[in-house]
């Protein structure tokens, strides 16, 4: 049987990964797939020949769409990343009868409905495995091995360079902004990282995750997105005094009244193994009513873990390349015409625990006012932490932990709270949650 063709887009990080694992690992990739796999086109504007070997002996061009457009080339590879022009290059790829893997998130999350739908007019595949959590097969996991399941939740730490910023401020003691500093001169974070630490990449991961879990459109702007750039050192020792963890979480769930999608700081107890989940790592925790708790971990970034998800999807591209289109795996884990639109939950409308933590004069009936105004929003207090006033000093901190409380009413409490004379400045607020799996 003839090889399979790929093309590649780009050159980077990722893309060179690609191009090293699918030359250097060739014979056992052939025996997987039944028949060989070889890049024989690629595109990029810069790329470094000298950690590619082996790039002199297929055609290299920095006209993308030139690779799109060539009839030799049967799968194209979309590693550019972003939203413009790898939109346009996937729908021309998928018009000219090409299938496609991209491990580009934001485009999924964003344009996937259009992708998914042109696609499967055409009767060609989109694969997109190394879109979330890099080389951890999470895609695969839930669409296929966790088939038989209702998926009740899942969440995970799923950006890395988060992950690395709070757990060095956790191990160390560090601030924030010294830590992102070092996170950008390591190169975990950009020059600019706003994508990650104010939970954006996150979100993109999260919306692909929460419609292969529960069958729903992708949507991309009903994620709740809050980042951590406002946690301080302070906020992470309290946690642990608690015995807590704060993690940047990607969380959705099913209920009753529609489906949580939220992005956000969350304390959850040291004990679970997901928080003890450290550094530049990723893992995914899902619950699922016949299994159970499965947890999944691994690199979540960097050139060879990500390419290792990259090539398992050509893979299983050329493995389907001629099987009957109607009887492939779906994209989104249920068939296309059985996606439920089930309403996503505002904020305001979802339910947990929090970790609140004010300033406020150190004088009598202070802390009554408080508890009193919890109170008549309903909100119960779980523990209570006061941490003593300097010598001279006429200010104290409050560290509160409530038991689960619909934001909506939070959010009218701490209103009330702030506006107390004797409140200083504004109230921090984490969300809480034990990821109990009973």
């Amino acid at each position: 049987m003839k090889p399979v063709n790929v093309g590649l887009l780009g050159l980077g990080t990722v893309g060179g990964g690609t191009f090293n694992v699918l030359n250097r690992n060739a014979d056992e990739i052939t025996r997987r797939a039944g028949r060989g796999i070889r890049i024989t086109h690629a595109a990029a504007r810069e790329y470094d020949a000298a950690r590619l070997p082996g790039l002199e002996a297929i055609n290299v061009t920095d006209d993308a769409f030139a690779v799109v457009d060539d009839p030799d080339v049967q799968i194209v590879v979309e590693l550019i990343g972003g939203y413009e022009p790898a939109r346009d290059l996937v729908l021309r790829a998928i018009a000219n009868g090409k299938h496609v893997v991209t491990a580009n998130k934001a485009l999924i999350a964003k344009h996937g409905n259009e992708i998914f739908a042109a696609a499967q007019s055409k009767g060609v595949m989109v694969a997109f495995e190394a879109a979330v959590a890099g080389g951890i097969p999470i895609i695969k996991a839930i669409r296929e091995g966790l088939a038989a399941n209702q998926i009740l939740w899942l969440t995970g730490i799923i950006n890395g360079t988060g992950n690395f910023i709070l757990t060095e401020m956790r191990e160390k003691g560090r601030d924030f902004d010294d830590v992102l500093k070092e996170a950008q001169a390591l190169g975990y974070a950009e020059a600019d990282p706003t994508f990650d630490v104010e939970g954006i990449d996150a979100a993109h991961k999260l919306t692909i995750l929460a419609s292969i879990a529960f069958g729903i459109p992708l949507q991309f702007d009903k994620v709740y997105t809050e980042g951590i750039s406002r946690i301080t050192r302070e906020d992470v020792g309290y946690a642990e005094q608690f015995g807590y963890r704060i993690k940047h979480l990607g969380y959705t769930r099913r209920t009753e009244r529609g489906i949580e999608m939220r992005v956000h700081p969350t304390l959850i107890p040291e004990r679970r193994l997901i928080a003890n989940v450290n550094g530049v790592m990723n893992a995914v925790l899902v619950n699922a009513d016949a299994v159970g708790p499965t947890l999944y971990y691994g690199a979540g970034a960097g050139s060879e873990p990500t390419a290792s998800a990259v090539v398992a999807d050509i893979i299983d591209v050329t493995r389907t390349l001629t099987s009957d289109p109607q009887n492939r795996v779906p994209h989104l884990a249920f068939q296309p015409g059985s996606i439920a639109d089930l309403p996503v939950l505002s904020m305001d409308d979802v339910e947990t625990a929090y970790y609140l933590r004010m300033q406020l004069t150190d004088k009598p009936g202070v802390m009554a006012d408080v508890a009193r105004i919890l109170g008549e929003a309903g909100i119960s207090i779980e523990a209570i932490l006061q941490k003593e006033p300097a010598p001279d000093a006429d200010r104290a901190s409050i560290i509160l932990l409530t038991h689960r409380v619909l934001e909506r009413s939070m959010n009218a409490a701490i209103a009330k709270i702030e506006a107390l004379d004797s409140i200083h400045g504004s109230v921090t607020r984490i969300r809480l949650e034990h990821l109990n799996v009973n």
